[in-house]
């Protein structure tokens, strides 16, 4: 199967998959997956996260996958396919996270990687617990307006501010090589981030990542993350609402579209083994802006992991 040939079939025409790859619901071989993960049970204040993937990889169709002055493009490098979304209960947190690792952790069993777009942040647990099976504790690049290291409230275990203590707690992440990136806004304790830094998750507030700059942070994410298996994460409200408004729990005063893409460029000279977009809300969403960044963010960590797979086939 070949991905669309964008100068035979425009790029509003035929079924949308991510990108225009080709669609494959049973991978196997291939280097990454990309993933729809339709879901927000676990959203605590807006709703509408269930559609993000599909409004993302409409916004997809746009980005042909050969930047300028990159040389060669993504799919020339690594074969990637669209295996569509997992269907996941929208009545059952439990059941919706136990649906989600199945999937994920089979994906992995016949395939290097996978992208996932969603969908709510609390499946990333979902994600890091397949990953982990495979590779053992992962070191994590996590790019968010929200630490999601709460405990659960509401009577609700799986919520989307708690993957990461869940993550830690379970021992699938090595917190020592954890960075989390334009933390920033308002929580309902003032010891909220203690939770994480007292596990040596390494915080970058927004405010910091303003002062450092993406070359700056993306040096210190790499020193930090090193040679290990590293899975990044992306909800797409790190980015300021100006430029992403279409997400369920914006927070101003964050970093630009611009700059996060800048810092991303850094994911290949890292050891990515998976990925995940997060938290696009296309009800709030104006002009489908924030579904193609999170579409242009999804591209470039394609991007980076062919970079980083690249350099590691060719290495001495």
């Amino acid at each position: 199967m070949d991905r669309i040939d964008t100068t035979v079939s425009p790029r509003y025409a035929q079924i949308p998959t991510f990108m225009r790859l080709p669609h494959d619901p049973a991978p196997h071989g291939k280097d990454v997956v990309v993933i729809g993960a339709p879901y927000d049970g676990g959203t605590s204040y807006r709703p509408g996260a269930r559609f993000g993937p599909r409004a993302v990889r409409g916004e997809s169709g746009l980005i042909h996958g050969v930047g300028i002055d990159r040389g060669p493009g993504t799919f020339d490098l690594v074969d990637c396919v669209d295996a569509g979304d997992i269907d996941l209960t929208p009545f059952n947190m439990h059941i919706a996270m136990a649906t989600a690792q199945d999937r994920l952790s089979g994906l992995l069993a016949g395939n290097a990687a996978f992208l996932m777009i969603g969908g709510d942040h609390s499946l990333t647990l979902a994600a890091l617990r397949a990953v982990a099976a495979r590779h053992g504790p992962v070191a994590v690049l996590h790019l968010d307006a929200h630490s999601d290291t709460n405990p659960a409230v509401y009577g609700g275990e799986y919520h989307h501010g708690t993957p990461f203590r869940h993550a830690i707690e379970e021992k699938l992440v090595d917190a020592a090589r954890m960075v989390q990136i334009g933390i920033r806004g308002h929580n309902p304790r003032p010891d909220s981030l203690d939770y994480a830094r007292g596990h040596g998750v390494r915080i970058v507030t927004s405010d910091e990542f303003c002062a450092l700059g993406p070359e700056d942070a993306g040096r210190l994410v790499r020193s930090l993350l090193d040679d290990a298996p590293v899975y990044v994460s992306v909800d797409v409200d790190v980015v300021d609402p100006a430029f992403a408004p279409g997400t369920g729990t914006p927070a101003p005063g964050g970093p630009t579209s611009r700059e996060v893409l800048a810092l991303l460029r850094h994911v290949g000279a890292l050891r990515p083994v998976g990925f995940d977009v997060m938290e696009v809300s296309p009800p709030y969403d104006h002009g489908g802006i924030t579904s193609l960044l999170a579409s242009e963010i999804g591209a470039e960590l394609l991007y980076q992991y062919a970079r980083a797979h690249t350099r590691e086939r060719t290495s001495p």
